[in-house]
């Protein structure tokens, strides 16, 4: 037996935005549905709610007056918990609380028969410490909806310790069946989405942390170099800072303090000021009537270099070669092993983004990973105080060339782009080892759970089985503290690769 027959009415208990979304769900794939709150009159209310979403998706022609007429026959509010016996299917989406939800689901089972399924919603809490005050825990399960649920496709099917496997299968084929995109998983901190996308966030964050670039320019260059569709500062605005804090302390909490998962300091800073984004009118950025937006710093205009000198492989920067010659400015290729470098007319090099800093070296500039050189429209570009003028004026001069903004920051190793794609590699491969999900479910979720260009083994491929792990070992020598250390996962991987290479 898989999924779960129409006919079974499916309830939900919680009726706040995400019990209400996936009541909308539920009830439009054509289960019967029933809303259950604590509060009297809520679950009234909720219904009240969905039906005129209903009536606003016929208006603009998404769904037909004949299957909302029969979707709103199918939802009833319940006044109490007995009224939920007989459901095929429980879906809890209250307070992020263990004791309640642990409370609810004991009650729970004193009202439905043994063969209903239970889910919880929680996106931080333990799926099996929830499931652990149950006397049939095999039949409980996570089941975690992306906010709003009725347009996300992303729901993340998580198997609790004591899950039994056809629980597990008939909620995947449940989702599917309700015209969702399930990704399963095992019950780690923060699942799939919330554990790998932790450094999204923090490492734009330390960026600004250690002076290197404003919010404004690391947004800018996230989104048009890095190809993300919003920048980590925008986008916690929009979350909301003590939203996104939260889920971010309560996955370091969970993983016993591991220094990958760190919260940052500049944010707690920001939620004790009461600055929680968008809802607050201040977060990153100020909002309301009147509120200037802060510009990226953009280089201004200088004249292209002469000539490049091509030194060696370019690897994920190759594709420059040939926007440069279209640019009309002549390259040179030499078979020299200097790694991803161009020789400028003046001396000085330039270098794609390693995870070293250029005051390490003479006269070098570095320029991040961009997701796509041809598409960017925005290159950042790092220097130390020993970069000699001429070399930064034609390193910004070649990309300004090629049609790009250009922003300079400060002397960062590892860069934005680079050292955020490299960590999102070695969570996602660690994940993989530790039996969390597959390499197609976790490039599945990070696109649709959180919309990144490209899923973290997608953009291995794509950079090459040893460079991840390359940069963020450069990254680990000059922060010592275990942060950027590459995962044994992501070690083997890159280490194997070597091996069949110096054999072949």
């Amino acid at each position: 037996m898989t999924a779960l027959d129409l006919s079974s009415p499916v309830a939900v208990v919680g009726t706040g935005t995400m019990g209400q979304g996936i009541a909308q769900v539920a009830l439009v794939a054509g289960h019967p549905v029933r809303l259950y709150d604590a509060v009297p009159g809520r679950a009234k209310t909720a219904a009240a709610a969905i039906a005129a979403r209903l009536d606003r998706l016929v208006e603009k022609g998404r769904l037909t007056a004949a299957v909302r007429d029969e979707a709103t026959a199918r939802l009833r509010p319940a006044e109490t918990l007995a009224d939920l016996a007989g459901s095929g299917l429980v879906v809890e989406a209250i307070v992020e609380r263990l004791d309640v939800k642990q409370q609810l689901f004991r009650a729970l089972e004193e009202v439905v028969g043994e063969d209903c399924l239970l889910a919880t919603n929680t996106s931080s809490l333990s799926v099996t410490a929830i499931g652990g005050a149950l006397t049939h825990p095999g039949r409980f399960f996570g089941l975690h909806f992306f906010n709003p649920a009725p347009l996300l496709p992303l729901v993340e099917v998580v198997s609790g310790f004591a899950t039994d496997f056809s629980s597990a299968t008939r909620a995947y084929e449940m989702a599917g069946g309700w015209g969702k995109t399930p990704v399963a998983c095992a019950d780690t901190p923060g699942f799939i989405v919330n554990r790998i996308a932790r450094p999204f966030y923090a490492e734009a964050f330390a960026v600004h942390e250690h002076q290197g670039a404003d919010p404004a320019t690391i947004d800018a260059v996230l989104r048009e170099c890095g190809g993300f569709r919003m920048g980590a500062f925008e986008l916690t605005d929009l979350i909301g800072q003590d939203v996104n804090e939260a889920v971010t302390r309560s996955v370091w909490d969970a993983f016993f303090h591991d220094v990958k998962f760190t919260p940052s300091l500049a944010q707690r800073r920001l939620v004790e000021s009461g600055m929680l984004g968008r809802k607050a009118g201040r977060g990153w950025y100020a909002y309301g009537d009147g509120a200037e937006q802060p510009e990226p710093h953009t280089a201004d205009p200088v004249p292209p270099p002469a000539h490049v000198v091509a030194e060696g492989d370019l690897g994920p920067a190759g594709d420059l070669l040939d926007l440069i010659r279209e640019a009309g400015i002549p390259v040179r290729e030499e078979e020299e092993d200097h790694g991803t470098r161009l020789a400028l007319p003046g001396g000085g090099q330039l270098a794609l983004a390693d995870g070293q800093t250029s005051v390490e070296f003479r006269d070098v500039v570095y320029f991040d990973l961009a997701f796509d050189y041809r598409s960017a429209t925005r290159i950042a570009l790092a220097a130390s105080q020993d970069t000699s003028p001429r070399t930064l004026r034609e390193a910004i001069g070649l990309f300004q060339a090629l049609g790009k903004d250009v922003s300079v920051i400060g002397d960062v190793p590892g860069m934005i782009v680079a050292r955020t794609v490299a960590r999102l590699i070695d969570l996602a491969m660690d994940a993989v080892a530790k039996g969390v999900a597959t390499e197609e479910d976790i490039d599945t979720a990070m696109r649709l759970g959180v919309n990144y260009p490209l899923g973290p083994f997608e953009w291995n491929r794509r950079l090459g089985r040893t460079w991840a792990h390359s940069l963020l070992d450069d990254l680990h020598l000059r922060d010592p503290s275990g942060r950027y250390a590459p995962s044994l996962a992501l070690y083997r991987h890159a280490y194997a690769s070597e091996k069949r290479e110096s054999a072949s």
